[in-house]
């Protein structure tokens, strides 16, 4: 699986602009809908079935810009990988409404504290080794607040489960939606 296929995606159904040259200089934006995001790339629905060439441009709806090259496509269905690899902490953040940054933050959470339970850990045990105090992992682990990725490599290390499955696993059954 190609690393961009296996970027943690994130699930969203927002508007966006795909632009492009046409390959006369005239600019040609086509509306879409964003289905999903990652840190490498996009995947977009067409609300046309427009030509798009292998270089173009997605639009958020915040405003965001990012340089694609379109990695596959199915027909109003494209892949777009991110022309700068990876997507920046912030530039994730503009991706994503506040509503689907909260829903993930309270799944890392949720994962967090089903690993660290499975492992017979304390809160402050596990908060103690990676140097955090034990009030911000219980509310890292509510999704009150955000743990840094350092901070997750090495709980997925103490706790000996995939960073991946930290970030994207399942969601515990008794997590209530955000």
């Amino acid at each position: 699986m190609s690393e961009h296929r296996a970027a943690v995606r994130h699930h969203t159904l927002r508007t966006g602009l795909v632009e492009f040259d046409n390959g006369t200089g005239a600019i040609v934006s086509v509306p879409c809908t964003i289905r999903d995001v990652s840190g490498t790339g996009a995947r977009l629905q067409l609300n046309s079935s427009a030509w798009v060439p292998e270089q173009f441009v997605v639009i958020f709806s915040s405003g965001l810009r990012k340089d694609c090259r379109l990695a596959w496509r199915k027909e109003r269905l494209i892949g777009g990988a991110f022309a700068d690899g990876y997507a920046s902490e912030d530039e994730q953040a503009a991706m994503m409404t506040a509503d689907e940054q909260a829903r993930h933050r309270l799944g890392i959470g949720a994962r967090v504290k089903a690993a660290r339970q499975a492992r017979g850990y304390t809160e402050a045990q596990l908060a103690e080794r990676i140097g955090v105090t034990p009030g911000f992992l219980a509310q890292a682990e509510r999704g009150e607040a955000d743990i840094a990725l350092y901070q997750l490599m090495h709980i997925a290390d103490l706790l000996m489960v995939g960073l991946d499955g930290l970030v994207a696993g399942p969601v515990p059954e008794d997590v209530d939606a955000v």
